[in-house]
């Protein structure tokens, strides 16, 4: 088992390196090994009035076709061409999921549209290889695990995007080319132009002017070829020698820390996962401690033989570090883990970390020193939250807190269930005392017919949901004046109107919040709604 990179030691050296990966024949390598053919073929799209070949597999190009040739002109070329349709959409969404599998690498993996990856390294090669050869070890082990899963790839590492980018597509090396520190002059010296990721124009202007490769710029006037060219081309230009800034959008957030674990035979045993999830567990608590940290949300990914990356994510209530609590959320979920094939590589991420105290840590007894009782009692429930959490979903755990209001529907709301509830320096809202009311309000009160002896009573029947109840007992009015202060809403329910709210029990033994909404003034009749049950 091998360690894999994580995040928290990205900084072990003192310049960024980069790491650019061309998929040379992205489009075409991802549609045959779907569907296997002898044929040549190319991908073809639709440029307003004419077909044209947006992609093409080695065979159809060693036959002199390539991309933006019309798919006439392709198809004289080879009567037998095999003509598909090209699918952008699915190329984009299949990249996007190449880069995740590629986080085995580095946590930092942008996709390159449409064709490549581009991985920020640094700080990870010593984990293949000590010194100057873990640069190398790594270049190796991305593009043999890359081809075969049946991709041609050309990769190449650099102090700047600019220069891996432009080495990776215009080296010529197989093998991949590794541009050394301070290097990075000399080397794109002799790249044509193309390599500095211009647009068609410049390049052919440039090219008119006898300046066709990269050292040929370096003499020029910058204030001539900006004046001529625009300042696009300088600022490509200065990106390539690290004279200019360029950062990496990666596809997935950094994790804050990340442990991995690299297997010498694939695994899917279901005891191997536990003890593997067990070992990162362990290792990434380890981890956190040192830092003071705990994690609020864990992600565990597999990556499989087949280049497919199963994962499964847990959170916690409250910041934790502790080992045997986190590996009982993860082994509750860890069914969810896809084998396939077998699992090569699998690590564990902290995305998101909380600092923790010295009691959540455990460092601490809570009964040694003078705490809230309310944190305690919040760390004491945190691991039950967790659980439930984990089983039924943290969308369907909530705690209701009051609020400012004498409105029902507005005086309280739903929060996690060990949230603070209010912020440092700020007023705590104290449950008020109020008559008996229903554990739950519908949704929105529901308008009902009533019948009521005198206009200011309460009903003796009412009608809801097509059912007529007769009431046998009553009580109220509790009367809920309008908040005046609050701007009206085009919700009828939410009209400024003052409201008596009626407990009432009918003859099957139902009990209902009822309100009537408004006062019998000037000839207006009130509404009657039925706003909750009781238990």
């Amino acid at each position: 088992m091998n360690s894999a990179p994580g995040h928290n030691g990205m900084s072990r050296t003192g310049s960024r390196r980069y790491l650019a990966i061309w998929l040379r024949f992205w489009a075409a390598d991802r549609w045959r090994r779907a569907q296997e053919t002898d044929r040549p073929f190319v991908l073809v799209e639709t440029v307003g009035p004419r077909r044209e070949v947006r992609a093409a597999d080695p065979r159809a190009i060693a036959c002199g076709i390539a991309p933006g040739q019309g798919v006439a002109d392709a198809q004289a070329l080879v009567p037998d061409l095999l003509v598909l349709p090209a699918d952008p959409a699915g190329d984009l969404a299949a990249l996007h999921k190449l880069a995740e599998w590629a986080t085995r690498f580095s946590p930092l993996v942008a996709p390159d549209p449409s064709d490549g990856l581009m991985l920020d390294i640094t700080g990870c090669a010593h984990l293949w290889a000590p010194g100057d050869s873990g640069e190398e070890k790594l270049l190796a082990d991305a593009l043999h695990r890359l081809r075969s899963h049946g991709f041609d790839v050309v990769g190449a590492i650099a102090g700047t995007i600019g220069a891996a980018w432009a080495a990776a597509r215009f080296s010529q090396s197989r093998q991949g080319t590794i541009i050394p520190a301070g290097a990075v002059s000399g080397a794109l010296d002799g790249l044509p132009v193309q390599a500095l990721r211009i647009d068609a124009a410049t390049v052919d202007g440039l090219q008119r002017l006898g300046l066709r490769k990269i050292g040929d710029l370096y003499p020029m006037k910058r204030a001539g070829l900006a004046q001529r060219f625009g300042t696009r081309l300088l600022t490509r230009l200065d990106q390539a020698l690290g004279c200019a800034a360029e950062t990496l959008s990666p596809l997935l957030p950094p994790p804050e820390h990340r442990i991995g674990l690299g297997f010498a035979e694939p695994i899917s045993a279901p005891e191997s996962l536990h003890r593997v999830a067990e070992i990162l567990v362990e290792r990434l608590s380890r981890e956190l401690a040192t830092h003071q940290r705990g994690a609020r949300a864990l992600k565990l990914s597999a990556y499989r033989l087949d280049g497919v990356v199963s994962a499964l994510t847990i959170g916690t209530a409250r910041a934790s570090a502790e080992p045997r609590h986190l590996f009982h959320l993860i082994a509750e979920k860890l069914e969810r883990i896809d084998p396939g094939p077998g699992i090569e590589f699998m690590s564990l991420a902290a995305e998101r970390t909380e600092v923790v105290t010295a009691v959540q840590s455990g460092m601490i007894d809570p009964s040694m020193i003078d705490l809230d009782e309310a944190a305690v009692s919040a760390a004491d429930l945190a691991p039950l939250m967790d659980r439930l959490a984990n089983r039924l979903g943290a969308e369907r755990l909530a705690r209701p807190i009051p609020v400012e209001s004498h409105v029902p529907e507005r005086a309280i709301k739903m929060v996690a269930p060990l949230a603070q509830e209010s912020r440092e320096g700020q007023k705590k809202v104290q449950w008020p005392k109020l008559p008996p009311r229903p554990t739950r309000l519908l949704p929105n009160p529901e308008p009902i017919d009533v019948m009521a002896p005198v206009p200011d009573d309460p009903p003796i029947t009412f009608h809801w949901r097509r059912i007529r109840h007769r009431v046998v007992w009553a009580e109220g009015p509790e009367r809920v004046a309008p908040e005046w202060w609050r701007p009206a809403t085009s919700d009828a329910n939410e009209s400024l109107e003052t409201r008596d709210y009626y407990r009432v029990q009918d003859e099957t033994g139902g009990r209902y919040w009822l309100y009537r909404a408004g006062l019998y003034q000037g000839g207006k009749q009130p509404r009657w709604f039925l706003h909750g049950v009781f238990a």
